[in-house]
């Protein structure tokens, strides 16, 4: 009985996570071009590495100036 439960958590977890795998591989490729993007424009190796985590966060400012000018 028990290991039905669990079969069933697992198995809907995995749909669940099938599902979302499309948005994962868009800010993958998001992140992946602007990483490209900061690392040619860098001038140095400081701002190589200012380029590589502004790729990583630049999803979650992006997203705060559209709810900050949204109001939400």
């Amino acid at each position: 009985m028990e290991n039905n439960k669990i079969n069933m958590i697992i198995n809907k977890g995995g749909e669940s996570m099938k599902n979302n795998a499309g948005s994962g591989a868009i800010y993958g490729l998001g992140v992946l071009g602007a990483l490209v993007y900061f690392l040619q424009h860098a001038t140095s190796f400081v701002d190589g590495l200012i380029g590589i985590i502004q790729a990583v966060f630049w999803p979650g400012v992006v997203l705060y100036k559209v709810l900050e000018m949204l109001k939400l």
